[in-house]
């Protein structure tokens, strides 16, 4: 494997952002919004809905723009920086949230949410430029792995900090900011040609997302895979917003209690991604994923019936494992199904996909536990999602598995 410098560079980004991931989206800033800023009000699920919902809409409408305007300009560094430095100095921001500052927080949360998920296009589509085609499954394997130390790392820091919240969201933007500077230092980035060509940036980033759209039906595998990827994400982006909130919520899992769940979540998030960067290459990306969404439904019902902290504990290992291996598969199958030349903007695609399934998902988890009162009903849509996901995949994306088998 080539280039294992610069794998080390890209791969210490995803450690550096999966503290934002862990402390903010899953686990101490998404149930300090729900117990403390809204006061633990039913309504407060729909209201932190809201907030990913916003974020991730406006993420979605940057990102095959921008993306597109990064493939042209050959400045995925430039762009990844300006998004990162917003993520960072908006979670810093995040120290004067308090009770009550339901406005402050959202606004604050929605800036950095958009930072770190657009600033993720430009870092997936480095995947392409750091190694060889036969290494991208290990290789997008070792940057989520490596990103789930860094989510370990998040946790532990929860431990001395437990009492003192606020000061852990300005620690967490240090850590993303830290350990973010080596892909902006060292990090090289291929030069496109014609790249220095002077051009009108945001007409042409818009016709590209454009022509993205209209051109998608030329690679109909990318296309299928897409539409499933669109609901099977929209799933496991909601068991994750969502996690932190329900256990604490539902279950009555203390702060101790929460650290050990996502202790246990982010280890076997780690292996799952190390162990299926293998499988992967074994029994095929298409399968894989055939088998983790299998798993994923289980989860969900297993969820649904659990009453006990110690259950969920154990159901949280096992959503560990196969969180890191669905997003690594997906991550890897979608950079084999795409060309070389446009890898940026159609990777813009992919997490407008990934941004835009968030209409559904949380916001319908929100809605049935707001109007019901019951998370655990709220739940059950999770699965609905998965099926629909499984379904598209196992029909309309069959030759992905060329060369993986």
């Amino acid at each position: 494997m080539k280039n294992k410098a610069q794998i080390f560079c890209w791969s210490l980004f995803d450690f550096a952002n999966s503290s934002y991931a862990v402390i903010i989206l899953a686990f101490v800033f998404a149930r300090y919004f729900k117990s403390v800023v809204a006061n633990d009000a039913p309504i407060g699920d729909l209201y932190w809905a809201i907030g990913i919902n916003i974020a991730m809409i406006v993420s979605a409408i940057l990102n095959p723009v921008t993306g597109a305007i990064a493939d042209h300009s050959s400045n995925k560094k430039k762009f990844l920086l300006f998004f990162t430095a917003l993520s960072v100095i908006c979670t810093g921001l995040l120290y004067f949230t308090g009770p009550g500052t339901i406005v402050y927080a959202l606004i604050i949360f929605i800036l950095s949410n958009i930072g770190f998920q657009t600033g993720l296009t430009f870092y997936d589509a480095f995947l392409q430029e750091i190694t060889e085609e036969k290494y991208y499954n290990k290789v997008s394997g070792i940057g989520y792995a490596v990103g789930y130390v860094g989510s370990l790392v998040a946790v532990l820091l929860v431990i001395p900090l437990q009492d003192h919240l606020n000061l852990l969201f300005v620690v967490c933007a240090g850590m993303f900011a830290v350990f973010s500077l080596p892909l902006f230092l060292f990090l090289k980035e291929n030069k496109r040609e014609g790249s220095e060509v002077k051009i009108k940036y945001v007409s042409y980033g818009f016709k590209k997302a454009a022509d993205t759209i209209k051109n998608i039906n030329k690679y109909p595998e990318l296309r299928n895979f897409l539409l499933a990827f669109f609901f099977y994400i929209d799933a496991i982006n909601t068991i994750i917003f969502f996690s932190g909130i329900y256990a604490g919520t539902t279950l009555g899992f203390s702060t101790a209690d929460l650290i050990t769940f996502f202790l246990i979540v982010q280890i076997t998030a780690m292996l799952g991604s190390f162990a299926f960067g293998f499988i992967g290459e074994k029994i095929g990306l298409r399968r894989s994923i055939f088998i983790n969404l299998a798993v994923w439904i289980l989860i969900t019902l297993a969820v649904y019936f659990t009453n006990g902290k110690m259950s969920f504990m154990i159901i949280g290992g096992f959503a560990g494992t196969f969180l890191g291996a669905t997003q690594s598969l997906s991550r890897t199958l979608m950079t084999k199904l795409t060309p070389p030349e446009i890898k940026t903007e159609f990777f813009g695609f992919y997490s407008l996909l990934d941004k835009t399934s968030t209409l559904i998902g949380p916001l319908t988890f929100g809605l049935v536990s707001w109007l019901s009162g019951s998370q655990k009903l709220a739940v059950l849509t999770v699965g609905f999602y998965l099926i629909v996901g499984i379904i598209l995949l196992r029909k309309k994306v069959k030759k992905a598995e060329a060369g993986f088998a």
